[in-house]
């Protein structure tokens, strides 16, 4: 009873000009902007901030419906965000101008599970958003610049190992062999990096075609032969009996995900341990599954797995390196893709790695061929 009178006293003061400057004293200093609607979706309160933001006066918009309030064009792209009304949501992200980005935080307040007005608050990020900006076209112009002559260097040490410009004897060609080695990985590393600054600028699918999972996962395995044959390592892959459908993907994102899972999982496997890889069909999806016997995930990183340039304590135990940016870089292509990815690890009994695919186009050829 106490909420609907109170209610009922903030819309009156609303449609007859506003709140006065003793109901606001608080939020007329916040930092954030603040919208305040009633149970009908009528704004009855608004701060300062939030009518900078918005570009409104108070006075204009007081009383209104969210509805009325679309022909705002500031406030429209806020409740666009909404999806189109007042639900609730959670630092949704919306550009009102080229220099003001917004986060856009809703709840509802309740008395006795029932909505008696929603609260809308407005979190300028345009600083942060700004800076993030900056920080990956750095990254791109610094990995473009530096891709060609770390090239150049590649192709220079591989015409002297292969004897191009005259014969090395055994001790110049294993220098020039660790030195190759170095060279790759910087030219992984500036890969990795071109990856993650694609993946913040928010442009990383861009040529999706109908493909095999499956063959593609096969490729990949092919690929890690010799590794795996030195490490002692067996590999085992299995798919469901059903036809496993072509979908959907950009191949060449896809191959970098799965090849970081794999790699992941070659890395951390000690000698005379198994990979096993099961591909099934469940519904409309494609399921993949990653296990092996490896070193693990202590339990109370494996929240972490996921995140740029994270290596877990028992990893840097055994290697130096790695950048931690291949599963960071995974996760974002599959979700890309409308997939999902997670774990279930055991600290030295070994990791299992999932992740899903939407199957968008149901056909294609059944792989029969066994693997290994």
């Amino acid at each position: 009873m106490f909420w609907k009178q109170k209610e009922k006293h903030w819309e009156a003061k609303a449609l007859n000009g506003g709140i006065n400057n003793n109901d606001t004293t608080i939020i007329h200093y916040l930092t954030d902007g603040l919208l305040v609607f009633d149970s009908k979706n009528r704004l009855f309160l608004i701060n300062p901030k939030a009518e900078k933001f918005l570009n409104v006066r108070g006075k204009d918009i007081l009383g209104k419906s969210s509805l009325e309030l679309n022909r705002f064009p500031k406030i429209s792209k806020v409740i666009s965000v909404l999806d189109g009304g007042l639900k609730e949501c959670f630092r949704k992200e919306v550009k009102l101008e080229e220099n003001l980005i917004l986060e856009v935080t809703s709840v509802y307040i309740k008395v006795e599970e029932q909505r008696v007005s929603t609260l809308v608050v407005l979190h300028n990020v345009t600083r942060e958003k700004l800076a993030d900006q900056m920080k990956s076209e750095f990254v791109t112009i610094a990995a473009h610049q530096l891709r060609t002559p770390i090239s150049g260097v590649k192709w220079s040490l591989q015409m002297l190992l292969d004897g191009d410009l005259g014969e090395l004897n055994d001790k110049q060609k294993e220098i020039i062999r660790q030195t190759l080695k170095i060279n790759n990985k910087v030219i992984d590393l500036v890969g990795d990096l071109l990856n993650v600054a694609e993946i913040e600028e928010g442009r990383y699918l861009s040529k999706m075609v109908l493909g095999s999972i499956d063959d593609l996962i096969l490729t990949i395995a092919n690929d890690y032969k010799e590794r795996i044959k030195e490490k002692n390592i067996k590999l085992r892959i299995e798919k469901s009996q059903e036809q496993i459908p072509k979908i959907m993907m950009d191949i060449g994102k896809m191959r970098i995900a799965i090849k970081n899972i794999i790699d992941n999982a070659v890395r951390y496997t000690l000698g005379g341990g198994v990979i096993s890889i099961l591909i099934t069909v469940r519904e409309k999806i494609i399921e993949v599954k990653i296990e092996d016997t490896g070193i693990g995930v202590p339990a109370d990183q494996q929240d972490k797995l996921f995140k740029k340039f994270f290596r877990g304590s028992n990893v840097m135990k055994i290697s130096a390196e790695g950048t931690g940016l291949g599963l960071y870089i995974a996760k974002n292509i599959i979700e890309a893709h409308e997939g999902k990815v997670w774990i279930e690890s055991e600290e030295n009994k070994g990791t299992i790695f999932y992740f899903t695919i939407p199957i968008k186009k149901q056909f294609g050829e059944f792989l029969t061929s066994d693997f290994y």
